[in-house]
């Protein structure tokens, strides 16, 4: 369904659809995010935040505005505004033994990277499942966590979540892995310090012509992000990820994303779980060496 041309009498902004088209071809210059027609009323509804707080009457001006001030520190406001984080700890659970069991025999310090942390629960969730895989709260391991949205990661980096947010662990997790707070904390939970200390939490555009990043990882989680993304752009993504993999490294996707159609870099493990197709494509580019640390 395309955009109406006027926005309906209601509105408290008139929101046009050359409004809505430049939004759409702003964040993905941006942020690579093709939003489809369904989104106009997310996009009216999440950026009308931001023209209140700019005290900016209308769409068109604040948009205006983006393309004049280039450096504005309103990008990033416009960017996290229309990001969508969606995630829980241990989602697509399936995915966590598949990831014990590659690391559990492995003698050298692992390197993990986390590329779309989201507000934390995710590289969390890989940290505790380290953890239960070599029996220390200080497992060899370091995990990168990144994200576009500096909003999300500045909760992540905290690690401190409403009860609600950790119902479905099992008691024991609960128990060794979070502190529940007490008296003006009540309600509360944070993450213990050990899990917290293994993640390295950094601002990431995925779209950035060159990352911040050494190889080499024993796995990348890339997961529901990649379906906000056209295909030559997540064929892009996905060919950068190659050099900074482990020959053995293992690449975790969403549950409603498939690799196997655009890239033939990668080749099919388990479930939403790929490895590179061939041994030669990490080891051919030279930099898919033991010794280097997944660090920025």
């Amino acid at each position: 369904m395309a955009a109406k041309e006027k926005s309906e009498g209601s509105k408290e902004f008139e929101f046009h659809a050359r409004d809505f088209d430049r939004v759409r071809d702003l964040i993905y210059k941006r942020a690579g995010i093709s939003l489809a027609d369904s989104k106009q009323e997310m996009v009216y509804s999440r950026l009308a935040r931001r023209l209140r707080a700019t005290g900016i009457n209308s769409f068109s001006d604040y948009l205006n505005t983006l393309e004049r001030e280039h450096e504005s520190e309103e990008w990033e406001a416009f960017t996290n505004a229309l990001t969508t984080n969606l995630t829980s700890f241990f989602r697509e659970e399936h995915h966590f033994p598949i990831l014990a069991d590659h690391v559990r025999n492995k003698k050298e310090p692992l390197q993990i990277w986390c590329s779309a942390s989201s507000t934390g629960e995710e590289p969390y969730s890989i940290a505790m499942t380290l953890c239960e895989a070599f029996g220390s709260l200080r497992p060899p391991a370091q995990i990168i966590a990144t994200d576009i949205d500096t909003n999300v990661l500045n909760t992540a980096s905290r690690g401190v979540y409403n009860i609600d947010r950790i119902e479905k662990l099992s008691a024991e997790r609960v128990k060794k892995f979070f502190l529940k707070g007490k008296g003006a904390q009540e309600g509360l939970v944070r993450v213990r310090q050990e899990l917290r200390d293994m993640i390295t939490f950094k601002q990431l555009n995925l779209l950035e012509g060159s990352w911040p990043l050494k190889g080499a990882f024993d796995a990348i989680f890339c997961r529901n992000v990649m379906i906000y993304f056209d295909k030559p752009t997540q064929g892009a993504i996905l060919k950068k990820f190659v050099p900074l993999m482990k020959p053995d490294g293992l690449l975790f996707a969403g549950h409603s994303e498939n690799f196997l159609y655009v890239s033939d870099d990668f080749k099919l493990r388990g479930k939403t779980v790929y490895e590179l197709a061939s041994l030669h494509s990490a080891h051919g580019k030279g930099v898919a060496n033991h010794a280097h640390k997944g660090s920025l």
